[in-house]
């Protein structure tokens, strides 16, 4: 009878639901974090003291996971770029915009620029760290070799980072992006795949073929695809378009390389 009640409660009243359940599994991580402190206190108190007897409180209580969480756009774009940057090995590499823990890994390893709209206070070896507009890049035209734009594009214009509002401010960026990308050089970029919206004011969504026609005559070296069951199947490596054309808030990977001579 009370499971019939619970699902009756849960089908018809969702957020009141929802809302029960995650004050059930807060009273439940503060009994067990009380319950872990006073065992810990009873620890401490035979062990060699190597620390203050008076505890500092900082509760975390939302870690204990079966599986380590992540983002997960956030941690396989970076990874893709980074196996890409190792075939390619570039003597230095320009990244504008992107998550800034990818310039600072990879400077390691080869020099980064790294550009942002709002620069980063970052000092590293091997990171130069700068303001750039993408609408109106600091680059001669046809002077960058090796450059990424991951998760970016689908921002601009809409204000989010206090970017002037601009409906056309990724085609723009793109048209950018095209004029400083050196000949045989190569283009890392990322957006979200899938039906063509824009969520106001977090992205735009685009499909498969817009992004391919956006970036003509750039050709396609490798289309990879984080779908959105990506569980079990983590990323897809030479994506077909309608696997992409099939995602909500997929994460499509796009090299492209610059033909020109």
């Amino acid at each position: 009878m009370f499971s019939k009640i619970k699902k009756s409660i849960k089908d018809s009243f969702p957020n009141v639901y929802a809302s029960y359940r995650d004050y059930k599994q807060k009273r439940k991580q503060e009994r067990d974090f009380k319950r872990d402190f006073q065992e810990f206190r009873k620890i401490a108190e035979s062990a060699n003291k190597r620390f203050d007897d008076k505890f500092e409180f900082y509760p975390e209580m939302e870690d204990k996971t079966k599986d380590t969480p992540f983002e997960s756009h956030y941690t396989y774009h970076p990874a893709w770029a980074a196996r890409i940057l190792a075939q390619t090995r570039p003597d230095k590499h320009v990244d504008i915009s992107s998550i800034l823990h990818f310039s600072t890994l990879i400077s390691a390893f080869v020099p980064i620029d790294f550009y942002d709209y709002r620069p980063a206070k970052v000092i590293l070896p091997g990171l130069k760290s700068e303001h750039a507009d993408l609408t109106a890049l600091p680059f001669a035209s046809g002077s960058v070799p090796s450059i990424s734009c991951m998760h970016t594009i689908e921002h601009i214009g809409l204000g989010r980072y206090g970017d002037p509002l601009d409906y056309d401010g990724d085609l723009k960026a793109i048209k950018e992006l095209k004029r400083v990308l050196a000949p045989n050089g190569n283009l890392l970029m990322v957006v979200p795949i899938g039906k063509p919206k824009i969520a106001y004011n977090a992205h735009r969504i685009y499909a498969y073929d817009q992004v391919v026609s956006y970036f003509a005559p750039l050709d396609l070296v490798e289309f990879s695809l984080l779908p959105d069951d990506f569980i079990d199947v983590g990323l897809i490596k030479n994506a077909s378009k309608e696997i992409a054309d099939q995602q909500y808030w997929g994460c499509g990977c796009f090299w492209f390389k610059n033909p020109g001579k």
